[in-house]
């Protein structure tokens, strides 16, 4: 995998992407030249310049400091309800696919209910009852996602369920645990790393957006959405105010959409 990994080159220009961009946003104290809070109306809109990178806000806040530390929220907060979803997801799925029955038949109904209805409404909505915060965009975002994952999970779990090392562990009486997290799991993790790093993309606009909207991060915090809800009120005026959070969002997003392709070759078992 490594190997075939090293002579992709568009996975390899991905993934140093997201490397070096998480790594900018641990670093943020250390990379941003000022505070990323702080207000000076005299340098309102200031122009590009050695203090200023990408000039000033609207409240003479550092575009830049701003951008770098808007990375912790934006990603950070992403793997937070990416590795939540995937973990809730895959154990419901893995439960469900290897019980079968009446077990199956009642997961896979609420799965239904909660995938008739649109992702985005239904996070709204969550996030609408529950209030604004990001911490409830988080928790939103999890208990939508998760049907998804438990489908698709659970539909790879039946297809190895009649596989022949499957079969002899179940005829000689091994424990029900042991097959699914020694048999059945690795079988099934490169499958969930694709649809993970696929999704990533997905989870970071869908952040960004509620953000937007004004029910995410809150301010005075930095984060890519929010810095473009900012934005959006002088687009006329100072167009140049947009550029630089929503061509990170599109570079990130970008960057994880090539990895998951990419990925999704490399460990195709067609391919091995």
């Amino acid at each position: 995998m490594l190997r075939k990994l090293k002579g992709d080159k568009v996975a390899i220009i991905a993934l140093t992407i997201i490397l070096v961009t998480m790594l900018l946003g641990v670093l943020a104290g250390q990379v941003a030249p000022n505070d990323p809070n702080e207000t000076s109306i005299v340098n309102k809109y200031a122009e590009r310049s050695q203090e200023y990178p990408m000039g000033t806000d609207h409240l003479g806040r550092c575009v830049f400091s701003r951008l770098i530390y808007g990375i912790r929220p934006t990603i950070f907060l992403s793997l937070l309800t990416m590795g939540c979803t995937i973990l809730l997801g895959t154990t419901i799925g893995m439960v469900s696919g290897y019980a079968r029955g009446i077990v199956d038949e009642l997961i896979m109904r609420i799965v239904d209910v909660m995938l008739s209805f649109p992702s985005q409404v239904m996070i709204l909505a969550v996030v609408g009852m529950m209030g604004v915060g990001i911490r409830n965009v988080v928790i939103a975002s999890i208990a939508i996602k998760w049907a998804w994952y438990a489908r698709m999970i659970r539909s790879t779990v039946i297809k190895y369920n009649s596989k022949n090392y499957i079969l002899y562990a179940k005829t000689i009486d091994t424990k029900k645990s042991f097959i699914i997290t020694r048999h059945m799991l690795p079988n099934i993790l490169s499958e969930i790393i694709v649809l993970a790093t696929l999704d990533m993309g997905w989870v970071i606009i869908s952040i960004s957006t509620l953000s937007f909207l004004g029910l995410g991060v809150q301010a005075p915090a930095a984060e890519w959405g929010a810095m473009l809800s900012e934005a959006k009120n002088v687009i006329q005026s100072h167009p140049g105010q947009m550029i630089a959070p929503g061509v990170a969002i599109l570079v990130l997003v970008s960057s994880f959409n090539m990895l998951g392709d990419s990925l999704r070759d490399i460990l195709d078992p067609k391919e091995v």
